[in-house]
């Protein structure tokens, strides 16, 4: 697995987006620099099945990572290349036996959430939320201290939570595999200039 430095996520209003399509092509138009994860927890089966059928052509046409969220059997009927699972989902291994051709993310908010999936064999972490971020209001962010100790238990790490280019470079310094980000790239004028913003302690680092 060649796992993107950037992953871009969907929620019930992206996917809601009249323009929805239109900006995932031009976000998947990144291609192999970019995961678009399909995920929108509020969603009944079917509705969420509709929205990944119509967009993970897209994302695959372009070459992007196509990951699904919570739903290994959705991620196996669409072949994805990952699927990216929460603390209340199905175990690593589970997840494993229902999509056996996709990698297994875990979503993680602290070092014991982090030593269990690795424990278990998640192939990255996504940590966060890192900093104060509109999508989790209530909950404040870890920081990077914290952040840098999770990277230390030797998987990759996606940090997610009020992520901008300045918050990105500190992501780097601590190690990090790579950043995610919803509003900063869906809810921009310019999604490929967010984005490319978003890499560029990596790609220059490169």
């Amino acid at each position: 697995m060649t796992l993107p430095r950037l992953h871009v996520i969907t929620d019930g209003d992206v996917l809601a987006r009249a323009d929805f399509l239109h900006r995932l092509a031009v976000i998947a138009s990144l291609g192999g620099r970019v995961a678009v994860h399909l995920r929108d927890r509020a969603a009944d089966g079917r509705t969420f099945w509709n929205a990944v059928e119509r967009a993970a052509p897209i994302v695959r046409g372009h070459g992007a990572m196509l990951v699904v969220n919570a739903r290994p059997d959705v991620a196996a009927l669409v072949e994805a290349d990952a699927v990216q699972l929460g603390s209340d989902d199905l175990s690593v291994p589970d997840a494993r036996r229902v999509a056996p051709g996709a990698a297994a993310g875990r979503s993680v908010h602290g070092q014991d959430e982090a030593r269990v999936a690795v424990a278990e064999g998640a192939d990255y972490l996504m940590v966060g939320n890192v900093h104060p971020t509109a999508s989790h209001p209530d909950r404040a962010g870890i920081g990077i201290a914290a952040l840098t100790g999770i990277v230390g238990l030797g998987r990759p790490v996606i940090a997610i939570g009020g992520m901008t280019p300045a918050r990105a470079a500190d992501v780097h310094a601590s190690g990090a595999w790579g950043v995610a980000a919803i509003r900063a790239v869906w809810e921009v004028p310019d999604p490929v200039a967010a984005a490319a913003a978003l890499l560029a302690p990596w790609e220059r680092a490169a």
